[in-house]
């Protein structure tokens, strides 16, 4: 049977999540760290870096358990950020699909991130064609 990762891209309100949700149940993403036992949302800037590393991990862990489908699901605004997904995928014998999520739906962007900040993501936001 054939290992995917999607990677699934898009800004705040996009409906990134929904969407990866749509493709798999193993949905892995950075926000998950800002999440506490009763379900509440509490972006820390300072944690960011650290909540990436623990997305990575987790995925790290679901490819070494040979989980056919896999979705992890953040902004990626820029190749780079792709990077370590990729080399996971690479390592561990995964096919990628990048998918970029478009909000022509009028999602919300339930995470609070200022609209400022947006429109800073979608003027650096890299496409490889």
């Amino acid at each position: 049977m054939e290992k995917i990762l999607y990677i699934v891209r898009g800004v705040p309100g996009s409906g990134k999540s929904t969407f990866a949700r749509q493709l798999t149940s193993n949905v892995f993403e950075a926000d998950q760290y800002f999440i506490d036992n009763e379900g509440n949302y509490n972006f820390i800037p300072s944690e960011i870096k650290n909540a990436h590393a623990e997305c990575q991990d987790d995925v790290k862990s679901a490819m070494s358990s040979s989980i056919p489908k896999i979705a992890v699901s953040n902004t990626f605004t820029q190749e780079w950020e792709m990077n370590p997904y990729l080399e996971l995928a690479k390592q561990f014998g995964y096919v990628v699909f990048t998918v970029i999520v478009e909000n022509r739906h009028g999602g919300k962007n339930v995470h609070g991130v200022p609209e400022e900040k947006i429109e800073l993501m979608k003027n650096r936001f890299e496409i490889k064609l």
